[in-house]
Formats: C-alpha cells, structure tokens, sequence
C-alpha cells in the first residue's frame, strides 16, 4: 500500500508492502523509493516500509531549510541528515512501529548512522550499500560546491544526466543500456531540492567514531566499479562491535542493489536469518 504522514511540515510519502520482519529502506540520492522495488521483489519473509525522503519521489521539500552550513556556498540551504533521520523516526511512529531492521544506499546510510546516534534501541540490523560512514573530502566538497553551482545555472538536467551515467556500473551498463534510462526517470528533484542535498551531503558529520558504537548486525555491500564509494571506505564497518559481514560485488556499481536486485537480495536473506556467524 501507499501512504502518507506528516514530519516537520512535511508531506512524505511511503510504501508498506510485504509481511515478516519490518525492513525500512532508505534510497540514494537523486532518485526515490523505487530503487529498492527490484530487489524487494526478490525478497521473502520482509515487510518492506520504502519512503521517498524529503524532497524526492512524491515527498515534498517542506519548511524553509537552515542556510549557512555549507561554506564553500553560504547561501545554500541544507537538508541535514539530521532532518532526513527525523522524518525516518516519523514514519515509525506514524507505523507504532517500535523497532525494525534498516537498509541505506548512500545517503540513505549516512542517514542510518544519524539514525544511530539518535535511537539505536529502534534500530535491530543495518545494511550498507554503496555507502561509508567518512565525511566528503575537500575534493568532493570541491565538487559539491561546482554541482549547486551548475543547478542553479543550468537546472538538474544535464548534472543528473551525468549521475546517470557515472554512478551505474560498467558492467550494468553493458548488460542492458535500458538501466540508464530506466534509472534516470526516478532522477525527480527539483533545483532547489538538489541544491539541498548537495549541501547536506557535504556537511553530514564524520561517522567514523560512530561505527565502533554499533553493536547490533550490520551488512555491507560494496561495488567493485562505484566510483563514489571504495570498498576499502566500507571495510571501516567490519569494526562494528555487533558483527559485520562484508561483500564485494565485483561488477556493481554504486547502484548495486538496482543493478543486481537478484544477489544483494540474496546477501540481504542469507543475513537476515544468519546474521553473525
């Protein structure tokens, strides 16, 4: 089913499908909710909960958003992950769900770490895909920096048109040339929204100290041809005190639970039902 709920002046919208363990899965960014659909679909015995985050998907942008934390661009507003991890809690108590299992794609586990740091007793296992718990280095908040540049110059045509193609693996790309297309669809923020990721990419905090603090399963998956997140970035997981079994995707870029819904869900089930060990 499809629903919605309120945080913060927000209209967010979600979908709850499925019977078994509640699993809430957060997206990467700039698409929505729907990349976790192929992968879910391929999953048994999981309530999958799939919000679109603030200002993605059918979710609104919402309330005027703090300026100033982004210094390399003073004006820019900032969607923090504290405010991402917010409407997560949100949605949990507009479910009275007291606790779940939490999967993130790149910002969505930057966004399970603030979530950690705020209410780990709701939180029963993370999965990491494509993600990292270090902070943008001054390369990529460089990089930041230039992209709000070119949004406010250009729109979100031609950046997303590059995201498409740079962050979709090699492989992915070569096995059916439709994924670009088909992923690029779901690229729907607006300027203004994008601008506001971008900013609050750059000022999520060092989740590094964080990780030594998780003591309940964790699952990480990497892939070999993500340009944007290293496997050795993720291998900082493997000293979370709960456990954390770790897996390479040779051939996944950093979509990769897009790209291969088929193994990540297979990784995911495995370790769901066996996850330390």
């Amino acid at each position: 089913m499809n629903g919605w709920y309120e945080s913060d002046g927000a209209r967010l919208g979600y979908r709850d499908t499925g019977e078994g363990q509640p699993v809430v899965f957060l997206h990467p960014t700039p698409l929505d909710g729907d990349y976790w659909r192929p992968m879910a679909k391929n999953l048994s015995g999981v309530r999958a909960i799939v919000p679109d985050l603030r200002g993605h998907g059918v979710s609104d942008l919402g309330k005027k958003l703090p300026v100033g934390g982004f210094g390399r661009v003073s004006d820019a507003p900032v969607l923090t992950m504290a405010q991402l991890a917010s409407d997560v809690l949100a949605l949990l108590d507009h479910l009275q769900m007291p606790a779940a299992v939490f999967a993130g794609c790149s910002i969505g586990g930057y966004v399970l770490l603030e979530l950690w740091r705020r209410a780990r007793e709701r939180m029963n296992g993370l999965v990491f895909v494509c993600s990292k718990p270090q902070p943008d280095a001054e390369a990529n908040l460089e990089k930041r920096a230039a992209a709000i540049a070119q949004l406010r110059a250009e729109g979100t045509g031609a950046l997303f048109d590059e995201i498409a193609m740079a962050l979709i693996g090699r492989t992915a790309r070569e096995r059916s040339i439709e994924i670009v297309g088909e992923l690029r669809s779901h690229m729907t923020l607006t300027p203004e929204a994008a601008v506001a990721v971008q900013a609050g990419l750059a000022t999520r905090p060092d989740s590094a100290p964080t990780v030594a603090t998780i003591e309940v399963p964790v699952l990480a998956i990497a892939g070999g041809e993500d340009p944007g997140v290293t496997p050795a970035e993720m291998q900082a997981f493997s000293s979370a005190p709960g456990g954390c079994k770790f897996h390479l995707l040779p051939d996944a870029g950093h979509f990769a639970a897009y790209e291969q819904p088929q193994n990540v869900a297979a990784l995911m089930e495995r370790w769901l039902w066996h996850p330390v060990g």
